[in-house]
Parts: C-alpha cells; structure tokens; sequence
C-alpha cells in the first residue's frame, strides 16, 4: 500500500557503543541439582555489590537455609504469593540504588517455572469462572470440579501478557540477573511426530530461552552445561552444548564482560499500544462545552510534565463554572471529569462563605446549590405550580407512546439559571462560590394588573406571566435512573482508567444520550469491569457487580471501598 516518503520528524544516527548489556542467565536443570546453591554462592562475587532474592512458590523454601552457603550475599524480598505483589516486589529491587559504588546490584528468582505455573493456574480458575458464569447466562447446569474445561486461546494470550511484563520489568534491571528455573525431560519430536529419543526442556513460557543471555544447563552438582550465550568476550560456537568446567556465577559474568557492561540495559521496546494512540486521534472531538474547562493548572514543581492542581486553582475553576451563562451543571461536572474525584478529594480549599473544605465537597456543595436555585426559580416562574411530566390518555396509540417517549429522553435538559455574582474579595484572591444558606432577595414585584377598559381598545391584552417549560424533576423515577446509571459509568470509567466522557462518547456524540441507551452502553460494558475486577483478585466484589440490578440505586456504596483504596492513578 503506498505511503509517504519523507521522514516525519528528524533523526541523527549515532556510533555503536560496543558495551555488553549487563546479563539476564537462566540456570536450569532437574530438581535437586543443585541450582539454588549454586546462585546463592554466586551472590558473593566481588562483581556484585549486594544481591535480592525473590523466592516464588513455597515448595523449596531454600532462601533462609542457603543464607549459610559460603560467601554468600544477599537479601530476601517478602510478598504475599500474588501476581501484582510478585511484580511489586520485582519493581522494588529494580529501583533499589547501588549499595557499593561501581558494582551493581544483582537479582535472583527462584524459580521462574513455579511463576509460570502459577500464571497457567489463574487462567484455568479464571476459564472455570468463565464457565460457570455462562452456564448461569444460559441456564444449564454449571460444570463440576470433575468436568474439564478448556482454556480459551485469549486466556492464554493473557497470561503470556503477564508473563511478558515480569521480563520486562526485570529488562530495566541495571544489574545481571539470574533466573532459577526446572528442566523436563520429556519425547523430542521430529516433523511433528514423537520419536523414541529424549530431550530437556525447560518448563517455562516457551520464549524464555530467546528473551535472556545465557542459559546453563546443570545435570548435577558441578556438572554444567552451557546450551546459550550471547556473547563476544568468549569464543563459543552458535548451537554447541559446551562443557562448563569449574562452573560458578562469578565465572560466567566474567566470561560475559560484566566488568565493562554499560550501566542499563540498551534496548528499545516495541510499542503494540501506540497503535491504539494513532486511533485515538481519529476519533471525533469533543464537545466544546467541555472542552471549555479541560483547563490546564500550574506546572508542576521540579521542571515535570504532569501538571498539578492546587486549591487556589481549584477554586477559580467551580467560580467560573458557577458564572457560565449557559450550564454551570455541566461545567462542574466536567471539572470533575477532568481531575477525578481522588485527585479533588486531596486538594484543600478555603472560601469565603462556605470555609475549608476539599475541592471535591465543594464541587458537591456548588451543583447542590445551582439546583436549589433553578428549582426556585421554576416554581416562581409556573405560579408556585409544581410541574411533572406528562401522562398520555390511556387510549393511545402505542407508537405514539414511544415516538413521545423517545422524544422526552432525547430532549436537552433546560439551560441553568445564571447565579448571582458572588461577591468579591478585596484582595486578589479568587472569589468565592454563592452560599445557598444565604438570604434570597425578594422576588421583584409585576405591576398592578389595569382592567380591560383602561387598557388601549386597538391593543390585546397583554399577559405578564411565562409558562416556564416542563422540567425534570430530582424526585422523578427516570431522573433517578438516569442518575445511577451515570454513577456507573463513572465508576466504569475509573476502573478503565479513562474518563467519563470517554466512555460514554460513542453514546454522546449526538448530543445527551437518551435513557435507554444509556442503560444499553453501560450493561454492555459491565462484563469487561468484571473481568477486570477478578484480574485484580477482587473475586468477591465482581460477584457482587455480576449479581447487581440494572439500574442499581445503590452502586456508589458497593464500590465505596474499593475505591478508597486504589491508588489515587486509577
């Protein structure tokens, strides 16, 4: 397919360093060969300046016993058994500085097979899950712990992903790292048939090997075998099994030039997700109504990127919300939208009339009062009447209904009355919002109405009084839903770290979205936040979202704490 040719950004090529990257090494073999002591021994090298052992899979429990093997140096790195906590605790010993200057920290992993056995057994508990529930969707009897379940490829694709992010992570060690890992003998075969010989194989995910720098082979104590390795300070043959004689850690990272390795490791990753990035500029823009208060803050101190919010800032923001001729409603809540509840729940704010208080109660506080006031206002304008929605006579057509129905739902919601200028401080700081527990002023009075005959006879009688328009009202059934089902969304949106006008912008482009089809888009997205939810070993709260009425009023306080405790990035 044809394309341009001309560079899109300039380049400058540069010379080749000619540095080795310090080593990833894979040391295999059969249980009880002697591999965990071998790495503990190799703890001590004087290339080494201290070493962390991350110990996976209790079935050994060597890392305390083999702190007494001879020389050796190194600390045990604890977590709870988990993916995430294991990827932590991997995270934690990359960013750990070096403890002895011009030697770099080395990390062991013991073992990388019961890592990889422990990805494969939550994929066949999460296809059972898969499982059950579709029995329960299709109402059939749901598979016993005898019945076999298969595991779908994208279970497998998933866990290759999680697989692929621990290398990736120990990729950004600036220090060599040693992988323990099993080896099976298991049938070689040959054109896709079995033969009668044997070969090792090392029981991992199956690019392991590619992925590192050397891999030795022990079949015993001493007994080792080097099968790989990626170097040019040692004159090996490409695909011969050589004997190691002497094997010992130290004497691979020499052979290895560790000595002069750089200081990180020089490799570009590839980038599958910005593919997802080029999409994202094809999508249509926003509306500019929101666009309006995506504001930018101050920068952030120290020179960074990410800018920051603070509450002066903050409070400028809900006044000149506030102060919006046409939907104050919505600019709040686009604020909200823009810096999330955790983040405007960690900035402090002080006004005037309402006192100190974070900056996401005082977006709460500002919407509670635009509503108070337009309510006011209504009932003024419609003679103290209060207004409801229509009901249509009981002999209707049934497309009519709908036609009206549909009509109602897509409706845009009456613009919000303009609050009154709030009044200004004398100094230069940002005026504070409107108290609604301050007085009203009186409503203005009409003039007193004249009879007909001191009216002019070639004039009509003039009315002095508006019938303000049908509105919803906060007490309505379809206002609740709605306002639950969008409470949803948000909660949708927080756990796909994207916004809320994100999330429903497929729903939005045509202006606000009807009920219906709100209530579509966010059924349709709930069994995504499901499997999100029990990725992250919230087994128990995706039950409960899987078992949640559509609407559920009382969605907010199921989540309430979970929320809580995310990290406030989500």
């Amino acid at each position: 397919m044809p394309g341009i040719t001309t560079p899109l950004r300039e380049r400058r090529s540069r010379k080749p360093t000619g540095l080795p990257n310090p080593p990833m090494i894979v040391l295999c073999g059969p249980e009880k060969c002697g591999k965990s002591h071998e790495a503990a021994r190799g703890t001590g090298s004087d290339l080494i300046g201290i070493a962390f052992w991350i110990e996976i899979g209790g079935s050994e429990g060597t890392a305390d016993y083999y702190g007494r093997v001879r020389g050796a140096n190194y600390e045990i790195v604890p977590h709870d058994g988990s993916y995430q906590d294991i990827l932590d605790a991997i995270r934690w010993a990359v960013h750990q500085p070096q403890r002895v200057p011009g030697k770099p920290n080395m990390i062991v992993i013991d073992n990388g097979s019961n890592l990889w056995d422990m990805i494969s057994d939550e994929q066949a508990l999460f296809a059972r899950r898969r499982a059950v529930n579709k029995a329960q969707d299709n109402r059939r009897r749901a598979p016993s712990l005898d019945d076999p379940v298969v595991v779908d490829p994208d279970l497998w694709n998933r866990a290759k992903d999680r697989w692929g992010e621990i290398l990736w992570m120990l990729r950004r060690h600036a220090g060599p790292v040693v992988m323990i890992a099993r080896q099976e003998i298991v049938t070689a075969f040959e054109n896709d048939k079995p033969t009668r010989n044997t070969t090792r194989k090392i029981k991992a995910e199956k690019n392991l090997p590619a992925a590192v720098d050397a891999i030795v082979e022990m079949h015993g104590i001493g007994d080792a075998y080097l099968t790989g390795v990626r170097t040019l300070h040692w004159d090996v043959k490409p695909g011969d099994t050589v004997r190691f004689e002497d094997f010992s850690i130290d004497a691979l990272l020499r052979r290895m030039g560790l000595e002069e390795a750089a200081t990180h490791r020089q490799v570009t990753e590839s980038r599958p997700e910005a593919y997802l990035d080029e999409q994202q500029h094809t999508r249509p823009a926003q509306p500019q109504r929101q666009q309006q208060w995506r504001q930018e803050a101050p920068p952030a101190q120290g020179g960074g990127q990410q800018p920051a919010l603070n509450g002066k800032h903050a409070v400028e923001l809900v006044h000149k919300a506030l102060m919006d001729e046409n939907n104050p409603m919505e600019c709040l809540r686009a604020i909200r939208e823009e810096w999330g509840v955790r983040t405007l729940r960690e900035i402090p704010t002080q006004t005037k009339m309402w006192g100190e208080m974070n900056a996401d109660d005082l977006i709460t506080k500002s919407l509670n009062y635009v509503e108070e006031q337009a309510k006011k206002r209504e009932q003024e304008g419609a003679g103290g009447q209060p207004t409801g929605t229509s009901t249509p006579p009981p002999g209707a057509d049934e497309q009519d209904q709908a036609r009206d129905h549909r009509e109602e739902q897509q409706q845009s919601a009456p613009a919000q009355p303009r609050p009154e200028q709030p009044p200004l401080d004398e100094s230069d700081a940002p005026p504070p919002p409107p108290d609604p527990e301050a007085e009203e002023p009186p409503p203005a009075e009409s003039p007193e109405d004249t009879s007909a005959a001191e009216e002019p006879q070639d004039l009509p009688p003039q009315r002095t009084t508006k019938t303000a328009p049908p509105r919803k009202k906060a007490d309505d059934p379809k206002e609740i839903a709605r306002q639950a089902l969008l409470a949803e969304a948000d909660i949708q949106a927080r756990l796909k770290f994207v916004t809320v006008g994100e999330h429903l912008g497929p729903i939005s482009e045509a202006g606000e979205p009807g009920l219906g089809q709100l209530r579509d888009h966010v059924q349709k997205h709930r069994a995504e936040v499901i499997a999100l939810l029990e990725e992250g070993d919230e087994l128990a709260l995706a039950d409960v979202y899987r078992r949640a009425p559509m609407p559920d009023l009382g969605i907010t306080k199921k989540f309430a704490q979970y929320l809580d405790r995310a990290p406030s990035g989500q």
